[in-house]
């Protein structure tokens, strides 16, 4: 019938985290058109549980299993109906089923995977915050969403503003993702040697979790960016550049073959980013504020990156140039390097080395699939774990 709003059911996956809460932000500014229905974390059952008693889900995960019967029995006390879930199989199976319609897969690092594909699979609408499914899995990922009908929207606020800036179905001759420069903009190589963990999770624009936010100071994260661009967007590496901006305003820069370039620009929120996935092609509130470029200083300042302090995107384009399994190689070994420096075991620089050191040690293999990806993953991280080890010990995390 004409005019009957639908109801849309969404799947937050890693709801405990920053981009979950934004997401459940936006979803509850829409109360008449939109509920969170699966709500899905890690290991958090306290912070689960106090999102379940705000947002009142149907189904609730818990990915660790041995959180089941306290996230069950909270459920229970709480008086809610909601029904308690545990493990990544019952995850998938929600995902896949007709508890949601939209999943928001935000789900950090390659455990994200599975359910990623499962709701590409299913043909859902697919909100992706998880950069390690297209790096690890770009083209199996892209694969299965349209072989299943499923639309992805990317919600990186990069990948986003080009999915904005491609809306009306022309090619980009060339994108141009910006970096913030994280909190070490400008800095030395020499003057890295001695940074702490807590200086790194220190972001100056974006409120990210502390593995992101480490990736953003070594600019692996633009690289992880630089490969999620080709496979959303199906432009190659020589036609990707990256420009650091400081004031994070402008998100995306895309060029067209007549000379036109496109930008989108707003403030540093990621709730734009998810009501742009949530509401498309309509636009919907999303709680962020218009951009008043005088406000900000009036100035927009473009540089580029400096590859000798932070190896970390050279080595980006390295394993995209390479492919295969280079990328899930690039991908592990820094997921392993950034948790020993977030421990305090190594140094910043020991990142890139560690990560460099294994793309040395693992010439890429042909990535044709999930148990070859996987296998991959599995061998750079034991790399990885190796040589961290046989780095001097550092002691605590400062």
């Amino acid at each position: 019938m004409a005019g009957v709003l639908t109801m849309q059911r969404v799947a937050v996956l890693g709801a405990t985290g920053s981009i979950g809460a934004s997401a459940l932000d936006v979803i509850a500014r829409h109360p008449q058109t939109m509920r969170a229905s699966v709500l899905a974390a890690g290991s958090k059952v306290d912070a689960l549980l106090a999102l379940c008693r705000t947002h009142r889900p149907e189904h609730a995960v818990i990915a660790d299993d041995a959180g089941y019967v306290a996230l069950r029995d909270g459920l229970r006390d709480a008086g809610l109906p909601t029904q308690a879930h545990a493990g990544g199989e019952a995850m998938d199976a929600l995902v896949a089923g007709d508890a949601c319609d939209t999943v928001v897969a935000a789900i950090v690092g390659a455990a994200g995977l599975p359910s990623t594909l499962a709701a590409a699979r299913a043909g859902k609408r697919l909100l992706l915050a998880n950069k390690e499914s297209l790096v690890l899995a770009g083209e199996l990922l892209m694969r299965e969403a349209r072989a299943h009908g499923a639309a992805i929207v990317p919600i990186d606020s990069e990948h986003n503003a080009i999915f904005q800036c491609l809306a009306d179905g022309n090619p980009a001759a060339r994108i141009t993702l910006t970096a913030s420069g994280g909190p070490f903009r400008g800095w030395s190589r020499e003057a890295l040697a001695s940074v702490t963990p807590a200086q790194a999770v220190a972001h100056p624009k974006w409120s990210m979790g502390p593995k992101i936010s480490v990736d953003s100071a070594s600019l692996m994260n633009k690289g992880l960016e630089v490969i999620e661009a080709h496979h959303l967007f199906g432009v190659p590496g020589e036609r990707i550049r990256v420009l650091v901006h400081p004031q994070s305003l402008v998100h995306s820069f895309v060029d067209f073959v007549d000379g036109s370039t496109l930008a989108q620009l707003g403030l540093p929120d990621m709730r734009t980013a998810l009501a742009v996935g949530l509401g498309w092609p309509r636009r919907i509130a999303s709680g962020v504020g218009a951009l008043d470029l005088l406000a900000q200083g009036g100035r927009l300042e473009f540089e580029a990156p400096d590859l000798d302090a932070f190896p970390c995107l050279a080595l980006a384009f390295d394993a995209l140039a390479a492919g295969g399994t280079s990328p899930a190689a690039l991908n592990a070994a820094n997921e392993e390097a950034v948790s020993a420096f977030l421990q305090g075991r190594i140094g910043f620089l020991d990142i890139p080395d560690t990560v460099a050191a294994v793309l040395d040690a693992m010439p890429s293999q042909p990535a044709d699939s999930i148990d070859a990806l996987l296998a991959a993953d599995a061998r750079a991280r034991e790399a990885a774990r190796a040589r961290i080890e046989a780095l001097p010990a550092r002691g605590a995390a400062a």
